[in-house]
């Protein structure tokens, strides 16, 4: 294994064996991705009057002491209410060697849902990073932004990357990958990154996106393939390659390239500068490697784009650059890519909500 590099899902399994990583109940085999770990949501919510970090020498348990409005048993299940903050402690918790760092993210289904989930540290100071040898528990912050959702103890709504050492492609050497293994069809456009545009040219129908319905029903995290899409959904459709994002609307879009992950790489979805317009895209950030990679099943796979409007409307155009994907070195090949052989969700998409909505309602215009 290279000294420097995200760690593969060899070397994740190392860190639980050494006792880097503990957990009760311990650590699942399929919590274990090729670049990342699946974190669970503990037994009980604490909803807090807002978002926090800790902060040097302070410990979340005390801070929810002072923002704690009520506590919610997940024993059963239990429904966390659209527009809320929760705080829940996690199964997980680290003893990171001194070196190693880590950084969490949503995973991909928990940000098509608009689902904003961050990871918090006793003494954190940023969320989603975890500092260099920290010792200690991990919470999720969880606040439903478009729907109610239903929950309970071993849920996995957020993932955990770990990084030995800087390991970032410079825009020379993201340039020299692109020549050698094509990341995206099309014209590359490397500037800090990979960046990606946004599709809104139809196909042989005008539907661009979908759009979330403020008025809806409570989700139940563990039914997949069971809600139509049109209950939680409306369309949005576009002739002319533009939309307008309506102030606090949120969307679901999907780039107008193919993307690809090699196998030795990991990638990590960043939002594009803040100048280009009233948006934000993008709550889950992981790309695994495989991702879009041929042999892997791949081929043609789309960023999916979720994408909330600001204070103003806003009209975003089709090739319009919305984000930027930042590419990693792993430190070692993982054992299995995205997509083989892990029942990977998203491989081979084009535009597609998460995996709780019914089929083919909530996936078209593919690739």
């Amino acid at each position: 294994m290279q000294t420097t590099g995200v760690l593969p899902s060899q070397a994740l399994r190392g860190l639980v064996e050494s006792g880097a990583i503990t957990a009760r109940p311990a650590v699942l085999p399929d919590q274990i991705q090729p670049a990342s770990l699946d974190l669970r949501l503990g037994t009980v919510a604490y909803r807090v009057r807002a978002s926090f970090l800790a902060g040097h020498g302070r410990t979340v348990e005390d801070r929810i002491a002072e923002f704690e409005m009520h506590r919610v048993d997940l024993s059963n299940g239990a429904v966390l209410e659209k527009g809320c903050v929760y705080v829940i402690p996690l199964m997980e918790r680290l003893a990171l060697p001194q070196g190693l760092t880590a950084v969490a993210n949503a995973k991909s289904s928990t940000g098509r849902l608009d689902l904003l989930t961050r990871t918090i540290t006793d003494g954190g100071v940023e969320f989603d990073r975890i500092a260099p040898g920290y010792v200690g528990p991990l919470y999720a912050e969880v606040c439903p932004r478009s729907f109610s959702v239903l929950v309970r103890p071993g849920m996995r709504l957020n993932q955990i990357r770990f990084r030995n050492g800087q390991s970032v492609l410079d825009d020379a050497a993201l340039t020299a990958l692109h020549k050698a293994a094509p990341l995206v069809s099309g014209t590359a456009v490397i500037s800090e990154g990979l960046g990606f545009s946004v599709d809104l040219q139809a196909g042989r129908d005008d539907l661009v996106g979908f759009r979330a319905k403020p008025h809806t029903g409570v989700i139940d995290l563990d039914k997949i393939g069971h809600y139509p899409a049109q209950a939680f959904w409306e369309d949005v459709r576009s002739r002319d390659g533009r939309i307008i994002l309506d102030p606090g609307a949120f969307y679901i879009l999907v780039s107008r390239e193919a993307v690809t992950i090699p196998p030795d790489y990991a990638a990590e979805m960043a939002p594009y500068l803040a100048m280009v317009g009233e948006f934000r895209v993008h709550y889950a950030g992981f790309f695994d490697p495989g991702f879009g990679w041929a042999e892997a099943g791949g081929a043609g796979s789309r960023g999916v784009l979720e994408v909330r409007c600001h204070e103003a409307p806003f009209v975003l155009e089709h090739g319009q650059i919305v984000g930027r994907l930042v590419y990693e070195q792993m430190a070692a090949r993982p054992e299995a890519l995205y997509g083989t052989g892990i029942a990977s969700n998203y491989q081979g998409q084009g535009l597609k909500l998460s995996k709780h909505f019914q089929m083919p309602c909530a996936e078209s215009k593919l690739p």
